[in-house]
């Protein structure tokens, strides 16, 4: 029974998962979204978001080299830590947590497996570029009442002109095309 137990093994043995998350994981740092089955998604997720928070502690050099040792201990991968540390650090700085995200792309059609992209969420220019513009709030300006009405009213006097010179601008051009046939008469 497996009261309690929250680790999703992934059917395979500790080593052989361990190797799998590690190498999910350097992928995901290295290109920063990588494609995969939901449920290694959601367990490489578990596994990559503490490495990542790791990279923000950085108080001495002391504190640093250990935290480069730890992640590098996750890794077993010398260009994904570098990367990590350099290229993905000063992004995710200001971010409090939820380095990545999950995407579901439907199933496999080979086994039926879901499918899922994870990446990193600071890296994405198609959501990153909406999420910084809603970010900042807008603009409020303080306008009195005089003039909202005056600029509702006015679309309705420019509705009304226009009615009236419709007419008129039908009259002017049925006789310019009358006077060409009189004039050739």
């Amino acid at each position: 029974m497996r009261h309690g137990d929250k680790q999703n093994n992934l059917g395979r043995k500790k080593a052989h998962r361990d190797a799998l998350l590690m190498n999910l994981a350097c992928q995901v740092i290295t290109h920063k979204r990588i494609v995969t089955t939901l449920a290694k998604a959601k367990a490489l997720r578990t596994y990559v978001e503490p490495l990542i928070t790791k990279t923000k502690k950085t108080a001495n050099k002391e504190e640093i080299s250990h935290n480069h040792r730890v992640v590098f201990s996750y890794l077993n991968d010398k260009a994904a830590v570098k990367e990590l540390f350099t290229v993905v650090a000063p992004k995710i700085a200001a971010r409090p947590g939820g380095y990545t995200r999950i995407i579901k792309l439907g199933i496999r059609p080979g086994d039926n497996a879901e499918k899922a992209m994870i990446e990193l969420v600071d890296f994405n220019e198609v959501y990153g570029n909406s999420i910084a513009t809603a970010a900042e709030p807008a603009k409020k300006t303080r306008r009195s009442k005089s003039t909202a009405t005056a600029t509702k009213k006015a679309p309705a006097k420019a509705k009304a002109e226009a009615k009236a010179e419709a007419p008129a601008a039908k009259e002017a051009t049925e006789t310019a095309t009358d006077s060409p046939e009189t004039a050739a008469e």
